[in-house]
């Protein structure tokens, strides 16, 4: 914690940093003033209603910022972008072309974050007319002519695009990742609201429950830095060479395989699925047929959030995502052909085929144990709901799981920037 303080003390005593961490403080105001600015004709009340009883609709707000439950101008937020660029991400691996093309530095970047930013007008637009919809059902906004829904769309679009520039004006200033940053603020700025109600509902009874809460929040905290942290070093030997009357290689180093790969990738993927049953089951309980009506009542009743099925599937489909997610981003057949082109090789392994096994072999045996930890901190609050009983103070894990590693992140990004600036200076 004091090398975290020290961290942030130094950097504001830079100038060129003090003016990075200024100009993406005045970017946030900006982010936050017009994230209050409501669309007409939407009624707030029955809106935050319906957000309190649908966990899917509180994440997607969790991702936009915070902008959703106010229904503002930027109400999309940045989930389309964070869908296109997973859609991207994928394709990455599966299109040899965007795969070479990503392998091209700056340039190949910049070309996917361009295609990126096309995909998420389209997304923008299908989710606009989802949210429509699904407002028009609640009762919560009136039906609208064929003009008031395309500037409603149109308003939706823009402040998705609007958002989306913002990011990447905080990413250009390089002390972090504009898009994560950006949730980090809207997750920060529901805090106050949380504890004004947990204070204005409190007795002597509930002290004792909101003690052992924070408590268990703070290992929460403490875990999630630990992991995000913790990685297994495999390491790398290089073969001497000959060249002349120069050497090179006879080096070692190590390969960094972090216990946590996917990061919070399938969390997103698992609760999107988890609570489809949940969905469904609303859908069903309006339809007048009686069987129809039956299964709605069953899936309501057996996938309920603080039921022990729903949280059992959670859990699982947390645990089979990060697997899947890890396949995808790390693949063991590329890495061992690199090393054996550098002339590096594992001590006791063979180049080849058989380091490849043995990187497989290493990933999936830590990948469990990243696994378990996050579905353990996605079902979290329920847990906690459970033993303490306190109900307005709780902050999903997800949540917990970003602001801390972002807040990690970023810490090292100025750490890095602090470093370089001093050894500029001890080679002038």
């Amino acid at each position: 914690m004091d090398s975290f303080l020290n961290i942030f003390k130094n950097s504001i005593k830079d100038r060129e940093v003090r003016r990075k961490i200024l100009i993406v403080g005045a970017l946030l105001l900006v982010f936050r003033f017009f994230a209050h600015i409501p669309v007409a004709g939407v009624n707030i009340n029955q809106l935050r209603s319906l957000f309190d009883e649908n966990q899917f609709l509180g994440l997607l707000d969790i991702f936009s910022g915070g902008t959703l439950s106010n229904f503002s101008i930027l109400a999309l937020g940045l989930n389309p972008y964070i869908y296109a660029s997973i859609i991207f991400q994928l394709f990455t691996v599966l299109y040899p072309k965007l795969e070479a093309l990503a392998k091209e530095g700056e340039y190949g970047r910049q070309k996917i974050n361009q295609y990126t930013r096309y995909l998420t007008i389209p997304l923008s637009v299908v989710q606009a007319f989802g949210m429509y919809a699904l407002l028009r059902n609640q009762n919560i906004i009136t039906s609208l002519g064929p003009i008031e829904i395309a500037s409603f769309v149109l308003t939706m679009v823009g402040g998705t695009m609007f958002i989306m520039w913002i990011g990447e004006l905080i990413s250009e200033q390089g002390i972090g990742n504009g898009i994560s940053i950006l949730i980090f603020a809207g997750i920060v700025s529901r805090i106050p609201i949380t504890l004004g109600q947990t204070i204005s509902t409190l007795n002597t009874e509930d002290i004792l429950n909101i003690a052992i809460f924070l408590s268990m929040a703070l290992l929460v905290i403490a875990g999630i830095v630990f992991v995000n942290e913790a990685a297994r070093r495999v390491p790398i030997y290089y073969a001497k060479r000959v060249r002349g009357s120069k050497t090179s290689g006879g080096q070692s180093t190590h390969l960094p395989l972090k216990l946590n790969q996917a990061g919070v990738i399938p969390i997103i993927f698992a609760v999107s699925l988890v609570l489809l049953p949940s969905m469904v089951a609303n859908y069903l309980a309006t339809v007048q047929n009686p069987q129809a009506s039956s299964i709605g009542v069953f899936l309501a009743q057996h996938f309920d959030p603080s039921g022990i099925l729903y949280n059992a599937s959670y859990f699982l489909l947390i645990v089979g995502f990060t697997y899947f997610y890890t396949a995808i981003i790390f693949n063991p057949n590329k890495i061992s052909e690199e090393i054996q082109k550098q002339g590096g090789f594992i001590p006791g392994i063979r180049p080849g085929k058989s380091t490849a096994h043995f990187l497989n072999y290493v990933i999936t045996r830590i990948t469990l144990a990243g696994a378990f930890f996050l579905g353990a901190i996605a079902i979290f609050p329920n847990i906690a709901r459970v033993i303490t009983n306190v109900e307005t103070l709780l902050i999903g894990g997800t949540s917990i799981l970003i602001v801390v590693s972002v807040v990690i992140e970023t810490v090292k990004i100025l750490e890095v920037q602090l470093v370089t600036k001093n050894y500029e200076r001890f080679i002038r």
